[in-house]
Parts: C-alpha cells; sequence; structure tokens
C-alpha cells in the first residue's frame, strides 16, 4: 500500500498478548488514518459504559498518510481514548519526532488495552513490542522518565511519557514528547489519566521502514507551488509563536479576563509577543522536518524565577495562566508551562479550573475550611505556581482542582455553575464563545465540547469574517468540523495546513495530496465525506454514553451574561439563539432533532454496522459514570 504501514498493533497488557492486524485500501480510504483510524477503532472496542479507568478503555496511537512524507509538517500524530473528563470520546495529536519513528515501525496504528499489573512501558518495534519494568521510573517528571528510557533504548528511539498527575489520575493530565528540546505535548482530554490508569509510563518506537507514495513528483510539485505561501502564510509563527494571538484577540474584545467577567484586558502588554521576545527570547524551535519553527525557547535571566529555561508559554496558556486569572507576571507563566509540562498537565483544564475556583471563592462559595486554609486570589501567582504542583500529586487542595471545575461544580451546587466555562464537562479555550458565534455553535456541537479543534477560530479572526451574526454558522461549523477531521486524520499541523496554503476548508489540494500519496483517483467530494463520516461516528460513540441536544448547550455566562465592555460590548449567545442555531445544525447534519444521526445518512456514509445503536439509543439513553 502507499502511505500505509498497513498493519494495527494491539497490546493486551492484562495478559500480556498482542496480535498484529492488516487492514487494505478499503478500510484506508474510509477512513484516512490519524483521527479516522482512532474513532473506527475506538467505537469498535471500547464499549458503552465502560469507565475512562476501567482496564477494558482503550488507547490507540495513529499515524496518517502524510507521516513520513515530502508533505511539510509530516510528523504528527493522533492518540485518543475515552476522556476521564466526561467519558466520551477525545482525541489529541502532537509533533516532535515520533510520530515518523511510529510510522517506520510499520503499525499505522498502536492499540493499548487492560492493566499491567506493575508500572511498565511499551518499546514497539518493527516486529512488535516489548513490555519492561518502568518501576524505577514511576513518580518522575516526564523529561527525567524520556532521558532515562533513551539512555537505555537508543538515541534512535523516540518516547511519549506521563508524569506524576497521570500516574495520580489527574483528569486532565497530559503526555509529553521531547525531541532536541521541542516539546510535542499530547495536552487536552486527560489521556495522560488514562495512560497513569493502565500502569503505562510510557510508548516507546523504533522502526526503519520508509513510506512509500504513488506520486512523488506529483506531490513535490505540489509542496513547490505552495512554498511561498506557506513562507508567508506562517511568518508571524516563525517570528513569535501563537504568542502574536494575545494582542490580536485582545484588540478583537475576545480575549477571557477573569473567568470571563471581562473580555478586554488592560494589562495584555505585559504578556505579550513583544514582551516575551525582547525579554526572554533564546532561540527558534521545530518539529521533525518542519521550516515554521513556531516554538521558541525562552531564558528567564532575572528575579525569583532566574536560571530558569523552557519553552515559550503558548497563547492558549497565557489565556489561562494569566488573563483568566488576572496575572500578568510574565516569568511565571514561563515557570507554569515549565511544571504543567514536566508534571504533566494540560495548561488549558488547570488554568481555567484555577480562574473558576477562585472566583468561587471571592463569592463565598468556597471558604478556607474547603481550601485548607488557602485564601485563593486572583493575580497571586505565587500560588497559582504552587497549586499547580499540588494538583499534580493531589496534595491538600489540589486533590480538590485535579477532579476539574465541571465536578467541582456539582459539589458545590447550582450556584456555582454559573461561573463554569465547560462543555461537555471541557474547559473552554481562549477563544471567545460570546463574541464569536462561530464558535458559539461550534463548541456547543463539537465532539470534544471546550475545544478549538473541532469547529477552528482561524478564519473568524479575518477581517471580512462576519463573526457578529448567527446567519450561516451552523454551516461554517459543519465544513470546517469535517476539514479538522481530515486533517487529523491526514495528520497534519494546523499550521500548516490552515497557514500554508493549503486551505481552513477541504479543497482540491488536498485531493491530490490523497491522491499523490495513495495513488487512489478520489474527489474533492470524496474527502469532504471522509470528514463528515468521523464527525457521524464520533457522535454515534457519543450518542452512545447518552449524549443529546440538552447536551449541546454552552457556559451559562455565555447564555445569559453579554460582554460587560470592550469593542465586542453585548456580544452573548442567548438560548433561542443556539437552539436556532441548533435546528439548523441537525439538518445540515442530517440528525434527528436530538441531535442522534439518522439511519439515512449513516447509509450515506457506509456506517451501517452503527444504525442499530443509534436506533436503540432514541428509546434508551443512559450516561456513562
Amino acid at each position: 500500500m502507499y502511505g500505509y504501514g498497513g498493519r494495527i498493533l494491539t497490546i493486551d497488557l492484562n495478559y500480556r498478548t498482542t496480535r498484529i492486524d492488516f487492514f487494505g485500501d478499503g478500510f484506508a480510504r474510509k477512513y484516512l488514518g490519524g483521527n479516522g483510524f482512532v474513532i473506527r477503532l475506538l467505537y469498535n472496542l471500547v464499549r458503552p459504559r465502560v469507565k475512562p479507568f476501567d482496564p477494558e478503555n482503550v488507547i490507540v496511537f495513529a499515524t496518517g498518510p502524510i507521516n513520513d512524507t515530502c508533505i511539510p509538517s509530516d510528523s504528527r500524530i493522533c492518540v485518543g481514548t475515552k476522556s476521564p473528563l466526561n467519558g466520551l470520546f477525545f482525541d489529541s495529536t502532537f509533533g516532535g519526532r515520533f510520530p515518523v519513528t511510529q510510522k517506520r515501525t510499520g503499525f499505522d496504528a498502536i492499540v493499548i488495552t487492560g492493566k499491567a499489573d506493575r508500572p511498565v512501558y511499551l518499546v514497539v518495534n518493527e516486529s512488535g513490542v516489548s513490555i519492561k519494568s518502568a518501576e524505577s521510573l514511576w513518580g518522575l517528571k516526564i523529561t527525567d522518565t524520556i532521558k532515562s528510557i533513551l539512555d537505555v533504548e537508543g538515541p534512535d528511539a523516540d518516547a511519549i511519557a506521563i508524569g506524576p498527575a497521570g500516574e495520580n489520575r489527574v483528569r486532565f493530565a497530559a503526555m509529553g514528547h521531547f525531541w532536541k528540546n521541542r516539546g510535542g505535548i499530547s495536552g487536552r482530554g486527560g489521556i495522560g489519566a488514562v495512560m497513569g490508569s493502565k500502569n503505562v509510563k510510557a510508548l516507546v518506537v523504533r522502526g526503519n521502514r520508509k513510506t512509500e507514495v504513488a506520486d512523488l513528483a506529483d506531490l513535490k510539485a505540489l509542496v513547490n507551488e505552495n512554498r511561498e505561501a506557506l513562507k508567508t502564510g506562517t511568518a508571524v509563527l516563525k517570528a513569535y509563536g501563537t504568542q502574536a494571538l494575545v494582542d490580536l484577540i485582545n484588540t478583537k474584545g475576545a480575549l477571557g479576563t477573569r473567568n470571563l467577567r471581562y473580555e478586554v484586558w488592560d494589562r495584555a502588554s505585559e504578556v505579550n509577543a513583544d514582551t516575551y521576545k525582547e525579554n526572554y527570547f533564546e532561540k527558534d524551535t521545530t518539529c521533525y522536518h518542519c521550516s515554521i519553527a513556531c516554538g521558541k525557547d525562552f531564558a528567564v535571566k532575572e528575579g525569583e524565577y532566574a536560571g530558569l529555561r523552557w519553552k515559550m508559554p503558548e497563547f492558549e496558556t497565557i489565556f489561562a495562566f494569566g488573563s483568566m486569572l488576572d496575572n500578568s507576571h510574565a516569568a511565571s507563566l514561563i515557570k507554569a508551562n515549565e511544571l504543567c509540562d514536566e508534571l504533566g498537565m494540560d495548561t488549558i483544564s488547570l488554568g481555567v479550573t484555577l480562574a473558576f475556583v477562585t472566583e468561587c471563592f471571592e463569592q463565598g462559595l468556597l471558604t478556607r475550611s474547603d481550601t485548607g486554609g488557602i485564601d485563593l486570589r486572583f493575580g497571586d501567582y505565587r500560588l497559582m505556581n504552587e497549586l499547580i504542583e499540588a494538583t499534580a500529586f493531589r496534595r491538600g487542595f489540589g486533590n480538590v482542582l485535579a477532579e476539574g471545575s465541571a465536578r467541582i461544580a456539582e459539589q458545590l451546587g447550582e450556584k456555582a455553575k454559573e461561573f463554569l466555562y465547560t462543555v461537555k464537562g471541557v474547559e473552554v479555550p481562549g477563544h471567545s464563545a460570546r463574541g464569536l458565534k462561530g464558535m458559539s455553535i461550534g463548541y456547543a456541537t463539537g465532539t470534544r465540547g471546550g475545544c478549538h479543534h473541532d469547529t477552528r477560530p482561524t478564519l473568524q479572526y479575518a477581517p471580512t469574517f462576519d463573526h457578529r451574526s448567527p446567519k450561516g454558522k451552523p454551516e461554517f461549523a459543519i465544513r470546517t468540523q469535517n476539514f479538522t477531521a481530515l486533517d487529523d486524520s491526514l495528520v497534519q499541523c494546523r499550521f500548516t495546513s490552515e497557514r500554508g496554503g493549503f486551505g481552513a476548508m477541504i479543497n482540491n489540494k488536498y485531493t491530490r495530496m490523497i491522491r499523490g500519496i495513495t495513488g487512489w483517483d478520489v474527489t474533492t467530494e470524496e474527502i469532504e465525506q471522509i470528514g463528515e463520516r468521523i464527525c457521524n461516528l464520533e457522535r454515534a460513540f457519543n450518542v452512545r454514553e447518552g449524549i443529546r441536544r440538552k447536551d449541546d448547550t454552552l457556559p451559562h455566562r455565555v447564555m445569559t451574561k453579554p460582554i460587560p465592555s470592550g469593542p465586542l460590548k453585548g456580544m452573548y449567545c442567548p438560548p433561542d439563539e443556539l437552539n436556532a442555531m441548533l435546528d439548523e445544525y441537525y439538518t445540515l447534519r442530517g440528525w434527528t432533532k436530538d441531535g442522534i444521526p439518522s439511519e439515512a445518512k449513516l447509509k450515506e456514509l457506509g456506517l451501517q454496522d452503527v444504525i442499530a445503536e443509534m436506533e436503540m439509543a432514541r428509546y434508551e439513553p443512559h450516561k456513562s459514570e
């Protein structure tokens, strides 16, 4: 097969057994890779009502057809599981060298199920897997873990590992892969906690198989035709990384501040791209075989964090630990980023959770007796970093924070839910659900809930995009969700695809890319349907767990409290407006009024095996514990 190894490796930790399955063009053409392989395998293997920390839950690492080819940003991988934040499908992508190395094992997907009886790490090569003791690694931070493993396994191997947070089942625990100081973080959804629940400290890959493509000449021509667009479209990322978004979004009036009370931050200039570059920049870093170099290494030269060297805090980290906590201490954000990366936690979920509990404390819903004697205050950067460490080890109040804001709100009662910034139990990132109508319907209907990688904000920041009106936004959300499903199945970096000249919606460049790699005579309509198929299968997974229209909603503040000041003053998404958009969205998707994929739509997408369960779901709704 062109573009694929054609093999799936399944590792059963309960019995320490493995199985190799083979697939052909039919399966690959239907689900493409990455995201598509992950949801298809999880739908087949994870039954409803299995809890995220049960041994029966499954983790899938899947590469895509562009990995290890000449396509820019060809080293990215998708990993998915049932999330411990909400018991629903969740996947995440990360870069570095690991994705290409897994592709070279010849296993397009690695499936992990069961639970080891003691801490282990897994070494996958072209022949299969070795299961090795990780008891001496348990408790180590991520970089120490990876260094220790590679000292044994050699420099041609790559590893992704969990930190103490994953071991302690922090519900938003992340995994980290570091290659030549460039961090590849699988950050969201708590996949690191599921790894920890299986007693797996790390996954290591090593291989030398090369990916063959059908038409190398045309692929190179496609890349050359887009070379200038890639250079110009990503110039700001090369110069500043995602920190450039701080000023852009704040100027637009859409930067969540003090737990979303406001969306303009008067101290954004203290932690913007220029400030960081002038005071902390050391060097550019990049993922394997990527020319963008959006990563930056920072060094703190003075103050209480002097001597700290770490990669830059991305925009989302500045949003979560900066504006949402009203913290403009720039060096403390670098420290927070280091702590989360090393201990293995999602900066978005933790930062937004801290903002939530801080407001609850101000409102008297939490007291010193609840927090272990701690006074929670906005802007207290020292306390912020102390609580990051406490959360990873579940010490004191950190044990509460480790559950995430939605579970905390359930314990505190209805009033606390007014201050939540979550969708489907997942904390919302820094792209305004009030100010960008495409994100309003996008967050509500996206598989992953509070995630900006289902519906994308990128096009909504264009000067010509009408982000104030709900008109046309359901169709926009569907098209961009189909695109992200396809993009995460290829698997391509979003910066290269959206800003690198290939396009932020599915178009004939992606058709040509897939043709050149696989040799299939695909059409643009067919690949649009691949994205649609994946989105419908993800929805079907969640419907089996009880998700319905009532769950396609937005935070209380987004639907009842207009933005109080700034360029987007007065913007919000009232319930009637959201319901009207949901009606249109479901009709366009071919779903029922309750948000269940219809029999006709599933037949159209070749998902006949899903029909019976969706019919059953109409009459026997249930909720995963």
